[in-house]
């Protein structure tokens, strides 16, 4: 197998407009929380609220293009979401190989985003199966 337990990956990303727009533009997401600066604010929040899963594109790139090798497929995920993303928000990335099964060449890491703030805005488990 390439990876090796407790290997760890970092990576920066940063949701700027050309992610939200984009976001947007594929999946028609409009909801107010995440499109009405004034609606955000009335429930709560700095702004305009970034869609999760946008996030869940981030893991995909983590997979896809971080990794040493190519020959991958994600199996499953999970992120639990716990702070809110704003627009221009740089993102630290971690994740750590947690468990890995030789047999199967199946290997699950955990994961988190940070924020500037060093806020932990979303946080969970990716396992992917090596070829």
């Amino acid at each position: 197998m390439i990876l090796q337990e407790n290997q760890t990956f970092n990576h920066q990303f940063k949701v700027d407009d050309r992610i939200y727009s984009g976001f947007i533009s594929v999946f028609d997401d409009r909801n107010a929380l995440h499109t009405d600066e004034e609606f955000a604010k009335n429930k709560g929040f700095q702004s305009k609220v970034m869609h999760g899963n946008i996030l869940n594109g981030f893991l995909s790139y983590f997979i896809g293009e971080l990794l040493p090798t190519e020959d991958v497929m994600i199996l499953s995920q999970s992120i639990n979401f716990k702070n809110p993303v704003y627009l221009d928000d740089v993102l630290h990335f971690e994740a750590i190989l947690t468990d890995q099964s030789e047999a199967v060449r199946v290997n699950t890491f955990a994961f988190k985003f940070i924020n500037a703030a060093l806020k932990t805005v979303a946080s969970g488990k990716i396992q992917i199966k090596e070829f």
